[in-house]
């Protein structure tokens, strides 16, 4: 099963690795590689399909032929979920927190072009969302569907992650990624050769609570470990905030390198990236590789703004 079993022919694994050629990280001794799993696939990129594809399987071993899930209005989970659900037969239904509202803007209305059906959770029953009542609630709705969670992170998930660092065939120290909600992380983390260690920046305000979240996910999937750490000052105000700064990071390592960054995460993280290597985080002389999760989302992130993602 998985998606490359289910017609959706165009995932490219193993995801390229890429050399960042910059003066101001040569200046800090420092080498970084762009892990692209922003490639792996145009309408299941990067961590989501690395979270969704063993969850597919399960779901498919189960006898299960709809798939529900949770997000926000303009959450990239949601996207995927849709587009995979397409791909390997099943039914979607996707629980989006607020209210409805006509026309729907551009990222439900490509889950609704997949096939997907949208309902709506007043936000105070949506922050209820994984209390019994409301699950059996929807479950009386709309029968025995699989239920993957807000991000798609659970200990399938985490295993799905943890993949990641068997792809990469050169030598490294650290492997950074963006954090939401700790299962990438997790998942990196458990799969890492002694003396490496895995970084996460929380996009996050008040980004503390992740470590817990990690070591939760972790004990889940039976790979607890302790060689990573999460940096919580790099949320740059907060969840989809996108300051002046930021977008002028953004320009310009599009100008400096040709990759155009996702704001809400992927910019994060490697603005975060940067200024450790400023700081001297990192071993002189070492090597860091970034995992650029996805890809720049909507017609704002094309002129390097974006909408915000879960």
């Amino acid at each position: 099963m998985g998606l490359r079993g289910c017609g959706h022919a165009d995932v490219r694994l193993p995801s390229p690795l890429e050399e960042v050629n910059d003066e101001f990280l040569r200046e800090h001794g420092v080498r970084l590689l762009l892990k692209r799993d922003d490639l792996i696939s145009a309408e299941v990129p990067g961590n989501k399909w690395r979270k969704l594809h063993l969850n597919l399987q399960a779901a498919h071993e189960q006898g299960r032929s709809t798939l529900l899930t949770f997000g926000g209005a303009y959450s990239n989970h949601i996207r995927a979920v849709a587009a995979a659900g397409r791909a390997c037969g099943f039914s979607t239904i996707g629980v989006i927190r607020g209210e409805g509202h006509r026309p729907l803007n551009w990222s439900l209305a490509y889950a609704t072009e997949q096939g997907m059906r949208l309902e709506y959770l007043d936000r105070t029953t949506y922050r209820a969302k994984h209390m019994s009542e409301v699950i059996d609630g929807l479950r009386e709705r709309f029968g025995d569907f699989y239920l993957l969670p807000e991000g798609g992170s659970n200990a399938l998930a985490v295993r799905g992650c943890a993949t990641i660092a068997d792809e990469i065939d050169a030598d490294f120290d650290a492997l950074c990624c963006a954090c939401g909600t700790g299962g990438t992380l997790a998942g990196l983390a458990a799969r890492l050769s002694a003396g490496r260690e895995a970084i996460g920046f929380s996009v996050l305000k008040g980004g503390g609570f992740l470590k817990e979240e990690v070591r939760r996910f972790q004990e889940d999937a039976g790979a607890v470990t302790g060689n990573w750490s999460i940096e919580t000052g790099y949320h740059f105000g907060g969840f989809a905030k996108y300051p002046p700064e930021l977008a002028a990071f953004i320009r310009e390592f599009h100008a400096r390198h040709g990759v155009l960054l996702e704001r809400s995460y992927v910019a994060k993280m490697l603005a975060g990236v940067y200024d450790l290597a400023a700081r001297g985080r990192f071993r002189r002389g070492g090597t860091v590789v970034a995992l650029i999760t996805g890809p720049p989302e909507g017609a704002d992130d094309q002129n390097g703004g974006g909408r915000a993602a879960t």
